[in-house]
């Protein structure tokens, strides 16, 4: 059925607070951290490893679609994000950060639950820009389709799903309905992959959504190359665009493409010195997400992307103040 739409994307991802630290590589070296890489601990390591960073942290609600919906509420989008969070002190934060953006949501029915405490990430940036993600999901990964609200997601123009998901089997399970569910409400279907962990561990569960022909795939180089088993960039665009009907690729400072049908659109990075590269692909999907659904051509989606993407990596942290928002969409559109 056709129902007007109220909501530009209707995203579902882990809540997660992010508690980011600067730290050396010795520091991953000495604690047998796999560099670059998101790794799911339990309570009881993530406690052990806090109480070995001498640093202090950044502090901010999180999550990868968490984000995305972040930056296309700031830019005048209309977002919506289901997520599931504990009845604690980070969950409040998490709740009290998206109802300030603007970010429409479910009632506490959907959204919050007793008995263990809201999903953390430790996000550890070294010298050269690298994020390395340590990640508690603790209530979050009891999400399931019970935490959607479908009598929402009808309204969506977009369904947004967060790759990091699939390590759930409720979760996924959640996946699969929904995308039943937008085929028969026309509302379209995006993924993104994530995090290149999720490409190598869980491919065939990501093959899976992918199976479905989705609208719309965020991934990047190195994503692509590993779920595509292929050295060639090209080779593994047109392997994905059997799998989705738009790609959207980013390469950090080589810029990014976007295959369209049979089009490939090449977008310009916007030099930087990259400080911290945790968020930068939330960003960039974020943007693309608003343009798309605002009025934007895929070019000028994609530039709006590209230069919020490489704003948000010369800073501490997945997000930018609403005024540099602000600032850059004014000079791009």
């Amino acid at each position: 059925m056709n129902y007007m739409k109220q909501f530009d994307v209707f995203g579902i991802g882990n809540a997660v607070v992010d508690c980011v630290y600067l730290i050396d590589d010795s520091f991953l070296q000495e604690n047998n951290i796999d560099k670059g890489m998101m790794t799911l601990v339990d309570k009881l390591e993530q406690k052990k490893l806090i109480n070995k960073i001498k640093s202090n942290a950044f502090i901010q609600s999180g999550g990868s679609v968490s984000n995305s919906i972040f930056v296309l509420s700031q830019l005048g989008g209309s977002a919506y994000l289901s997520f599931l969070v504990s009845d604690d002190e980070f969950g409040n934060i998490f709740i009290k950060d998206l109802k300030k953006n603007g970010v429409n949501t479910g009632n506490i029915t959907y959204t919050t639950s007793e008995g263990d405490m809201t999903g953390s990430c430790l996000v550890f940036t070294t010298p050269d820009g690298e994020r390395t993600m340590i990640t508690c999901l603790s209530i979050s990964s009891k999400f399931s389709k019970k935490n959607i609200n479908y009598n929402d997601l009808k309204y969506a123009n977009y369904f947004y799903i967060e790759g990091f998901l699939v390590t759930s089997q409720t979760a996924l399970e959640a996946i699969y309905s929904s995308i039943s569910f937008c085929k028969k409400n026309n509302v379209k279907v995006a993924l993104t992959f994530s995090d290149i962990s999720m490409v190598r561990f869980f491919k065939d569960r990501l093959k899976r959504i992918l199976d479905n022909k989705i609208d719309l795939l965020f991934c990047n180089e190195e994503e692509a190359l590993e779920f595509s088993v292929t050295n060639n960039i090209e080779e593994a665009l047109g392997f994905l665009r059997k799998l989705s009907k738009r790609t959207v690729l980013t390469r950090g400072d080589k810029g990014s493409l976007i295959y369209n049908q049979n089009e490939i659109i090449s977008i310009n990075p916007v030099p930087t010195k990259a400080l911290d590269s945790v968020g930068a692909g939330d960003m960039f999907a974020g943007a693309f997400l608003y343009g798309l659904n605002n009025g934007l051509s895929l070019i000028k989606s994609g530039n709006l992307a590209s230069a919020l993407s490489s704003k948000v990596v010369s800073k501490i942290g997945p997000r930018l103040d609403i005024n540099d928002i602000i600032d850059i969409k004014k000079s791009l559109i």
